[in-house]
């Protein structure tokens, strides 16, 4: 009887570790998919549209307007997280996720088909921003339907390591958005401007059909599924988590705000910084930020796998005095126009200031909130602090910019007021590693 036991014991344990890889890389892979879509965005913004769909304006003008467009998507995603973050709380995670790829594919593809400025006119910039806003809404629901895949499926010494897992997919689409524009713009100037910019919006459909199929064979996480069977569901989760919750609401939107800064400046505004007023190659930066992605490849993991050992507070606390410190000599650095320090200067603002929060706040987020209000909890905090800070950010430094005559002081004093904004929150925020969820 016992070595019947043992065995099925054995069998249980297996089943279970399969089970978990299979819902790590189909959440990898689904929110690589979503992310390739919205990034792709943020290079075209600074390397296309704003030449594109704002053509008649001052060049720096064309670029905040261009930007502007951008941070349309990141205010969509809280709207996203709203509703989604609804009906996942009230009728399951899974449901929500094949949702939200179609959204965000068909915002992607349609913009491969948008006609520019020279052939209509005003309705171009118009709907460029109409299907942003739709990118944004589908990302906003989807992150936090992915992480709590993982996050109430992880045992709760590995939930820091395999929560931060589906965050990969972030390096993974942005190394497939950059790779894409790297190998077009080796075409020439008029080809690309052209016809060949569409090309990684128009690929997107591709990638959704096979987002989707993958999304389709998860299973209901277990924590929904017990709170179904105890008749605990939530009526209206996102109210309970405004009027019972707002504590943690806010110190998730507090954590979120400095990494995403970092993510804009390193991964978006310095793309326009490096090629517009330093005159340099668009190799160089796109260099840095495929670097970046790589090395993001493992360092997210790795920070994931250190929160659980130190805990989720000393890898933030660590992150947010980069931030601090590194906010002048990074554009000290870019202004040597050495490719190598502005390439290895965009790694450290992004892995360093970027992927420490970025990694270890996918399990923290959602640690913040019971199982009944968690997708809504996670995912509004997440999304609204990647609003004001991301969506933002890029918009704010090039009316700096535009407002100095070109001088990125009051850049590097916005990202030290963020830093210590997150480090405050950070102070408040319960450690959660190692600790049950229900």
């Amino acid at each position: 009887m016992s070595i019947a036991q043992g065995l099925s014991l054995s069998d249980e344990v297996a089943d279970k570790a399969r089970q978990m890889r299979r819902v790590v890389v189909s959440s990898v892979l689904g929110t690589a998919v979503e992310w390739y879509d919205f990034l792709i965005y943020g290079t075209a913004s600074a390397l296309v549209f704003n030449k594109l769909f704002f053509p008649n304006v001052d060049p720096a003008i064309g670029t905040i307007a261009a930007f502007g467009t951008y941070a349309i998507g990141f205010l969509a995603r809280p709207l996203g997280a709203a509703i989604f973050g609804h009906y996942g709380d009230r009728l399951g995670r899974k449901a929500m996720l094949s949702m939200t790829i179609i959204i965000m594919g068909l915002g992607t593809f349609l913009i491969g088909l948008l006609p520019t400025y020279e052939q209509i006119g005003v309705a171009a910039p118009i709907m460029l921003v109409a299907l942003r806003f739709l990118q944004g809404i589908g990302l906003g629901g989807e992150w936090g339907g992915a992480v709590l895949m993982v996050v109430e499926n992880a045992p709760a010494k590995h939930r820091g390591l395999l929560g931060s897992m589906v965050q990969i997919g972030n390096p993974i689409g942005n190394l497939a958005a950059i790779g894409m524009f790297a190998l077009l713009t080796q075409l020439p100037e008029a080809d690309f401007l052209a016809w060949a910019w569409r090309i990684p919006f128009l690929l997107s459909i591709l990638l959704v059909g096979v987002g989707l199929f993958i999304r389709l064979q998860l299973e209901e996480t277990p924590v929904f599924r017990d709170l179904e069977a105890k008749k605990e569901v939530a009526k209206l989760p996102l109210v309970e988590v405004l009027t019972t919750h707002r504590r943690a609401f806010l110190t998730a939107v507090g954590l979120k705000l400095s990494e995403i800064a970092y993510a804009s400046i390193g991964g978006v505004f310095v793309i326009s910084y490096v090629t517009g007023k330093l005159a340099m190659p668009r190799s160089v930066v796109l260099n840095g930020i495929f670097l970046s992605a790589v090395i993001a490849l493992v360092a997210i993991p790795f920070f994931g796998w250190c929160s659980d050992r130190v805990g989720r507070k000393p890898m933030f606390y660590a992150s947010c005095l980069f931030s601090m410190a590194f906010a002048f000599p990074m554009f000290w650095l870019l202004d040597t126009k050495d490719p190598t320090i502005i390439m290895f200067t965009i790694v450290a603002a992004i892995i360093l200031g970027q992927m420490v929060g970025f990694g270890i706040g996918a399990p923290w987020y959602s640690e913040l909130f019971s199982a009944r209000m968690r997708y809504s909890g996670a995912s509004l905090g997440f999304q609204i602090g990647a609003a004001i800070s991301g969506g933002l950010t890029p918009f704010a430094a090039a009316s700096f910019m535009a407002w100095t005559g070109g001088a990125t002081w009051p850049i590097s004093i916005y990202l030290i007021v963020l830093a210590i904004l997150t480090f405050i929150a950070t102070m408040v925020a319960p450690e959660t590693a190692g600790t049950d969820i229900d």
